[in-house]
């Protein structure tokens, strides 16, 4: 584990807590510390900063600063910005909290689900054709691949959504979900 101390002096009591805060919170979502205070960083300046500021202002070693902006890079939560007369490659955060976490959304899906997806269809394919696997267990394979291909093309779906539709979405959560508690719980007699 790296160890970051970050400078007092350079950065405000909030900024600095939030900075904390966040690297602490990545680690608990399967991200590095650095990269997750550098993110918080880039989120909460004003200007775009080079890997030196970063370094600087929160104590770390050069070489991590680097390994960290190129992983943010590789999210696209970051990007490279060049200032005029000066060769430095300069970063700034995705500053848009609602494209901010579409993009982790997408990544994750890309790199997790995804494979996860790839697997369980194979395993069911395979299962289909295996005299050695029982019916129950066929089944509970098919249940699992279609629920989560379900999930999966929802997510798709939500994610096409314009923002201020997602956002609308969201906002009335609630409602929608007693609207459709109440839809299924009218359903006709059979």
């Amino acid at each position: 584990m790296t160890e970051i101390s970050v400078h007092t002096d350079l950065l405000p009591g909030a900024v600095e807590r939030f900075v904390v805060h966040w690297g602490e919170m990545g680690t608990t979502w399967g991200v590095n510390r650095s990269v997750a205070q550098i993110h918080a960083l880039l989120y909460l300046s004003e200007v775009p900063l080079t890997a030196e500021d970063i370094a600087e202002r929160l104590g770390m070693a050069r070489s991590n600063v680097s390994t960290s902006l190129r992983e943010l890079l590789g999210w696209s939560l970051i990007r490279r910005v060049h200032v005029m007369s000066d060769r430095r490659d300069y970063y700034e955060a995705e500053a848009d909290m609602f494209e901010m976490v579409r993009r982790i959304a997408l990544v994750r899906k890309a790199r997790e689900i995804d494979p996860a997806l790839a697997v369980l269809r194979s395993c069911a394919t395979e299962a289909k054709g295996d005299a050695g696997v029982s019916p129950a267990v066929r089944k509970r394979l098919s249940a699992m691949l279609e629920f989560t291909e379900t999930v999966d093309r929802s997510f798709g779906e939500i994610m096409r959504l314009p923002a201020p539709t997602l956002m609308a979405l969201i906002r009335m959560g609630g409602t929608i979900a007693r609207f459709v508690g109440r839809k299924s719980s009218k359903k006709p007699p059979r």
